[in-house]
């Protein structure tokens, strides 16, 4: 028997849409404020997923929740923008690319003139038509071709309310997905808020013969919650259920992992049974303990490190911009490395190239080297090794030229490494369960350990507010460019 462990794609990987095309799986996730975007992974066995592309080079905002539908041969991603600050939900636009397959190549983003929802669901009804399902739950009607509404937003579904007493961190009836299996449509949704208190996010379900209801509320809902603290996943939710290999019904989610909240949310799977009377329920008692594979799926790949010389360019499959203008791509090139064109003041304002990990101890390297511009830009040139959160929150280290800067908590700290001032240094982070060091080393001289720890365990949504994770990262700010060399990744530990 071949067996799995959760989760079965680590990292930060938000609400996880999924497609069966013939005997292959595809899978796409929440991008948020990261490019590209929309990265989109195949498996064979639900288990073992590799990076084929990026269905969104150029996203158009924060990119929220989608849903992939197949409709006559060709292939959709309903996608929720947020302008970037955000505030509001009320800012959110619905948007579509399509495809003649998963692979692309994907068009350009419709806007569908949905305002105001984010979650998308494609469903087509027993008459034919098409729907999209939306957070609250509401729905809309699709033109035949799927590129156009028709109608407005009406509000279908007030969900299933769970006891007063349990802690959660908002009702927040979201993330609708439909299938239709026999004679019922399904529409499995969200509730509790997807952060909060790890009992929160859960999962229910409803059925309707007609795509119009009514709706009837599961007699087994919620179908899956994280009932206690001391389970390993945390806050699950936001699923998809679908039929996998030999046809068993299988469900993909996400969740936070107990004790590494700064991974984000990781992808889930997770075997689907249905009661005689055609409910679904959950099939496996913990899903923190190993699990049996679907059938035939190959043994599941360990994570591994890599060495990266960065002469390929390998965005999206391994590097993301973090909250990126149109065309952040032109900055990078690769010439004896990799060569950043320094943008903003510091780490907060650089937009700076992210690495996401699954890893609970890690430890990243580079070689920085300063390439000073011609003194018109936004302030002294410096560039660095993060590991970074958001614009608010992040800790590293970097160099200007004249010294080595000290980041902690999203701020430069006031301790003074004894460092000469250089323009090549080499640089390593260390995050052991949450205990960050650092090491830097001169041009032919030994490592040299960095004179303060820093505890990162707090850096994660509960603690800011963003639904992002922790991640390596490297940054140029100021005038000119930085040059990285010889960028490694190790992982420590199991």
């Amino acid at each position: 028997m071949t067996e799995f462990t959760n989760p079965v794609l680590a990292g930060d990987r938000p609400d996880p849409a999924i497609i069966r095309v013939g005997d292959e799986y595809w899978m796409t996730y929440s991008s948020f404020e990261s490019a590209p975007g929309l990265l989109l992974y195949r498996s064979t066995d639900l288990v073992n997923w590799t990076f084929e592309t990026a269905a969104l080079p150029e996203p158009l905002g924060s990119t929220f929740a989608v849903d992939i539908a197949e409709h006559d041969g060709r292939f959709f991603i309903y996608i929720p923008f947020i302008p970037t600050p955000w505030s509001s939900l009320a800012d959110a636009s619905i948007f579509v690319i399509h495809a003649p397959s998963m692979a692309g190549p994907w068009s350009e983003p419709i806007d569908l003139g949905i305002r105001g929802a984010i979650d998308p669901g494609h469903v087509v009804g027993e008459d034919g038509r098409r729907w999209l399902f939306v957070n609250g739950i509401r729905r809309i009607g699709l033109a035949d071709d799927g590129l156009s509404t028709v109608g407005e937003l009406e509000h279908v579904y007030d969900g299933w309310r769970y006891p007063d007493d349990w802690v959660t961190e908002a009702y927040a009836l979201e993330g609708p997905k439909l299938l239709r299996r026999g004679d019922w449509f399904h529409l499995i949704s969200a509730v509790g808020g997807t952060a909060g208190p790890p009992t929160g996010h859960m999962v229910i379900v409803a059925r309707s013969r007609s795509v119009h209801g009514p709706w009837e509320n599961s007699p087994h809902n919620p179908v899956v919650r994280t009932q206690h603290a001391d389970e390993r996943w945390w806050s699950r939710g936001h699923a998809t259920m679908l039929q996998g290999p030999a046809d068993a019904w299988w469900m993909v989610s996400h969740g936070y992992e107990h004790g590494y909240r700064t991974l984000g949310r990781q992808i889930l799977l997770e075997p689907i049974a249905w009661t005689d009377d055609g409910w679904p329920v959950a099939g496996a008692r913990d899903i923190g303990a190993p699990q049996e594979a679907p059938a035939g799926a190959a043994p599941q790949l360990a994570p591994a490190g890599f060495d990266d010389d960065f002469a390929t360019l390998r965005l999206g499959e391994r590097w993301a911009f973090h909250a990126p203008r149109p065309g952040e791509a032109e900055r990078v090139r690769s010439d004896d490395g990799l060569v950043v064109a320094a943008k903003g003041s510091g780490p907060a304002d650089t937009s700076p190239l992210c690495l996401v990990t699954g890893d609970h101890s890690y430890e990243v390297e580079v070689e920085v080297s300063l390439e000073p511009g011609s003194g018109s830009g936004s302030g002294p040139l410096e560039g660095g090794l993060l590991l970074f959160f958001s614009n608010r929150l992040f800790c590293g280290m970097g160099i200007d030229g004249e010294r080595m800067l000290s980041y902690s908590g999203g701020a430069r700290t006031h301790w003074r490494e004894p460092v000469e001032p250089t323009h090549t240094l080499r640089l390593r982070i260390r995050n052991e369960e949450h205990i960050v060091s650092g090491w830097y080393r001169l041009p032919g001289q030994d490592w040299v350990r960095h004179g303060v720890r820093y505890e990162t365990a707090g850096y994660h949504a509960n603690t800011m507010g963003d639904l992002q994770s922790l991640r390596p990262a490297l940054y140029a700010a100021g005038d000119g460019a930085v040059r990285f060399r010889e960028f490694t990744y190790r992982r420590l530990g199991d």
